[in-house]
Formats: structure tokens, C-alpha cells, sequence
């Protein structure tokens, strides 16, 4: 693992020069509000809860997992309980503390707990039942520290918090936390936010570990550089810089970090069907971007919607030569009350078959539609053009997705034809509010498989035809 303390250098004088920024900008201001003092007593009764708690229930029948013409279901019962309690500003200084545990009430799936199929009796390989057998359901049991942090805001408008901590950037396509999924993806490290320019939000981080939702531990060096000008109060104009230097973050198998290309020898669901390069090679990348995206109200019932967004990807740190591709998002709809219709058009570009842009630290759960089938772009790349439906009738919110799947470059499908046609996906969802407490949730994907990528459905590249059911429960103190 290469050091880059030059970089890391330029990170620490990026930090005190944000830092600079607000003592400046606050020399020139006008005198603001004095805000008051809390004694350490009371900044630890006056803080904010972090806690809450999500049942859920998620059935997986997927055709790579069937017995002759009867499927194999997975099916998980888990549930989450997230414990903690940030504090009041004491001094310019907060604390903010979270527990996490998950708790698989039966054992009909494989969780990847560590990244590794697991066992009934959790031992090694070729102990017990191997739970290969049954679909992914990513939500392993586990207890453990989900974020422990300091704050400290003794510059105006700043934040500087240091610890292990959740994180999400713009629409999480590139940085985010993983939410969705009963283990969250948190980071260990250093993150500093300043607001002292008018409509500026200028965040620059450095991690040197990530958990991911399998509950792996992975070391390296994440640098994150992500200034956003606000347009208005719904419209901005982000430019953004992600260098990822992590051992080993492409080996996967479900995991939504997943590199999963023949560039960075990945062997998971979403991988290449070329196996032959070394499970070493190194992923590290670095990535550059903008992002335009907002809504703008035409009228007090209507609303124009729109994003465009582009993103080149490439070696960094001894990273594999191969890594190089590009990303582009172009979309926009309307809205009118509560109801929005938008299409959008995201590709992520292949290297001559050889290499796909990635995003192993985005939420990969929210795009390329929900069956995850594309949580690592496979190595012909991806275009997805997709339709999306937004609304409510009364309290219950709707939101649905159609999706349909191309690559960038074509593949070798059966019959020693070329395919370029992964599938098409339908997705749909259900949100009501029992009390402002109380949320239960019901969702839905149906993946159905197009031209056939790799030969067999033992080979773990091929996309078959997949649907889930989803059933959750959140109660929020």
C-alpha cells in the first residue's frame, strides 16, 4: 500500500486553508447572534438522538439458484437496531456515539458475512451447509460500533469531525452510506466542512478504513474533495474529486463496494466472465467530476427537473493501467402537486471490454435498479435508460422505476453470437406514515434477463431473471 504522503500533505493544507477561510470570513462579517453556552451536563441532556430501529422481511428468487424447474427462495427475516446519542456543543465540541446490531431471526440465505459464502454452523469452507445454495441477502448478524465521533466548530462555519462516521455526498452514486442495507457502510477518519462563502459548500476528507455492509474491514487511503455552489435553494452546481487507494476492494461477491472486473481480477455477481487475471491486481482510481441538478418551479403547480453529469475515471497509486472510462448522466422531467415523471439516460463506459467505470463506495443499490444485478459494472460497460414515476395518494407515497439494460461494448453470448442486451427491470415502492414514529415500507423488483452474459448460470456473471419482495418496519425515536 503505497503512502502518498504528498498528497496527504496537500489534503492537510487543503483542511487548514478551508479552516483560513471561515477565521477570514468571519473577521469581515457582521457580529452574529451570540449562541448559548451548554455546561458539559447539559450539553449531554440537550443533545439529539441517533436511534432507531428496522424490521424487515426480503424474499429472493433468483434463476441461478434453482432445484431442475423449482427455484431456490432465500428468504431473510433481520432486524436492525441502531442505539446512540450525539451531545449538545460543549465548549466547540460535541460527541456522537452509535451502536449497531443486526439479528437474523431464521437462516434461509446467504448473508456474506466477511465476504465469504457463509456456513450453517459458521465455519470454515467446507464445513457444514454451504449457504451458496441460496440467493444473497447482504444483512449478516453483527454487533458492533456503527459511528463514534468528535465535532468541533470553533471556526465559524465550519465542522471538523473526526472518528468513525456515516457519509453521504450529492445523490450517493459516488459516496454514501449504504442505507438501504441492515449493515450500514461507515468510514474512520477526518472530514472537515466549511460554509463561510455565501451558497458554497466546500467538504474535503481523509479515511484510511471502511466498513463495508458484509461487515469487512478495508485499509488504504480514501481522499475526498466535493465543493458545491447552491444556484438556489433546489438547484446546484457540484465539482468533485474521489481518489480510492483500498486494498483489495474489488473482492466481492454481492458486496455493492465491488470493483468485479477482469481489470481488478473480481470473481463476484457483476463480474467479468474473463477469470484469468490475478485476484490482486491493483483497483486503486481516482475520479473527476461535475454534476449539474435541480428543480425549477415554472409556475406554483408546475416544475421543470433536471441533471446532467460527467465523471472521468483513472489509474492511480500502481492501480491497474487499465482503469480508464468515463461516466454521463443526462435526464429531466416534470412535476406537477406531489406527482413527478422524469426519464434519464447514465453510462458508464467500457475500456475495449477490458475495463467498466466503477463506484465501490456509492449507495450502487439505488441505481441500476433494485435487484442489484449491477452493483459492479460489468466490463462491457453499462448504458441504462430508465423512466421514473413519483407521487402520493393521500399519506402513501409511491415511487416506481423501469429500467432497461445495455452494455457499452458488446459481449459473447451463446450460440457464438455477440449480445449487447443485459435485460430490463421494473421497480416499485409503498411508503406510509403509521404516526410521525412509525413507517412501514413495501418494495418490489423483477429483473428480466435480455441476451445471455456468460454461458451458464453457474457461471457467476450470468444475469437471470431475478425478483424480490421487500417488507419493512421502521420505529424512530
Amino acid at each position: 500500500m503505497k503512502t502518498k504522503t504528498v498528497f496527504k500533505m496537500n489534503m492537510v493544507m487543503a483542511c487548514t486553508a478551508l479552516a483560513l477561510t471561515g477565521m477570514a470570513h468571519s473577521a469581515y462579517a457582521a457580529e452574529e447572534e451570540a449562541v448559548a453556552e451548554y455546561t458539559f451536563l447539559d450539553a449531554i441532556k440537550d443533545g439529539k438522538q441517533m436511534t432507531n430501529f428496522r424490521l424487515r422481511y426480503e424474499n429472493v428468487n433468483q434463476e441461478a439458484f434453482s432445484s431442475g424447474s423449482k427455484l431456490k427462495t432465500g428468504e431473510a427475516f433481520t432486524l436492525r437496531s441502531l442505539i446512540g446519542w450525539q451531545t449538545a456543543p460543549y465548549k466547540n465540541f460535541s460527541i456522537g456515539a452509535q451502536i449497531t446490531d443486526v439479528h437474523e431471526f431464521n437462516d434461509d440465505f446467504n448473508d456474506r458475512r466477511n465476504n465469504l459464502s457463509e456456513h450453517s454452523n459458521g465455519g470454515a469452507a467446507g464445513a457444514g451447509l454451504n449457504k451458496a445454495q441460496y440467493p444473497n441477502i447482504v444483512d449478516p448478524g453483527f454487533t458492533d460500533i456503527n459511528q463514534l465521533y468528535v465535532d468541533w466548530t470553533g471556526i465559524k462555519n465550519t465542522k471538523v469531525r473526526l472518528g468513525r462516521q456515516q457519509l453521504n455526498l450529492d445523490n450517493v452514486r459516488f459516496i454514501g452510506d449504504i442505507a438501504f442495507r441492515q449493515n450500514m457502510q461507515v468510514f474512520d477518519g477526518v472530514s472537515v466542512l466549511n460554509k463561510s462563502i455565501q451558497d458554497v459548500e466546500l467538504f474535503a476528507a481523509h479515511f484510511d478504513k471502511v466498513r463495508q455492509i458484509t461487515t469487512k474491514d478495508r485499509h488504504g487511503n480514501i481522499d475526498i474533495v466535493n465543493a458545491k455552489y447552491r444556484i438556489s435553494p433546489s438547484e446546484s452546481l457540484v465539482g468533485y474529486g474521489y481518489l480510492i487507494d483500498v486494498a483489495n476492494l474489488g473482492q466481492n461477491n454481492g458486496n455493492p463496494a465491488a470493483i468485479g472486473t477482469a481489470a481488478q481480477g473480481g470473481n463476484g455477481l457483476g463480474a467479468s466472465q474473463d477469470t484469468t487475471k490475478s485476484a490482486t491486481t491493483d483497483a486503486s482510481s481516482k475520479t473527476f467530476g461535475a454534476r449539474l441538478d435541480g428543480v425549477r418551479a415554472v409556475n406554483p403547480d408546475w416544475k421543470v427537473l433536471y441533471t446532467a453529469e460527467y465523471a472521468k475515471q483513472t489509474d492511480m497509486s500502481g492501480g491497474s493501467p487499465l482503469i480508464d472510462a468515463h461516466y454521463f448522466k443526462l435526464g429531466g422531467g416534470a412535476a406537477y402537486g406531489a406527482w413527478s415523471v422524469r426519464i434519464d439516460h447514465e453510462k458508464l463506459s467500457s475500456n475495449d471490454g477490458q475495463y467498466a467505470f466503477q463506484t465501490p463506495l456509492g449507495t450502487n443499490h439505488l441505481f441500476q435498479g433494485w435487484a442489484d444485478h449491477f452493483l459492479a459494472t460489468p466490463r462491457q460497460g453499462m448504458e441504462d435508460t430508465f423512466v421514473t414515476v413519483a407521487g402520493a395518494i393521500d399519506k402513501v407515497k409511491l415511487y416506481a422505476e423501469y429500467h432497461v439494460f445495455k452494455s457499452d461494448v458488446k459481449y459473447q453470448s451463446t450460440g457464438g453470437r455477440l449480445g449487447d442486451k443485459y435485460g430490463s427491470e421494473f421497480d416499485i415502492s409503498a411508503t406510509y406514515p403509521f404516526s410521525d414514529k412509525v413507517l412501514g415500507k413495501v418494495e418490489y423488483a423483477n429483473f428480466n434477463e435480455s441476451d445471455i452474459y456468460g454461458t451458464t448460470l453457474q457461471n457467476a456473471a450470468r444475469k437471470g431473471d431475478k425478483e424480490i419482495i421487500w417488507v419493512t418496519g421502521m420505529y424512530t425515536f
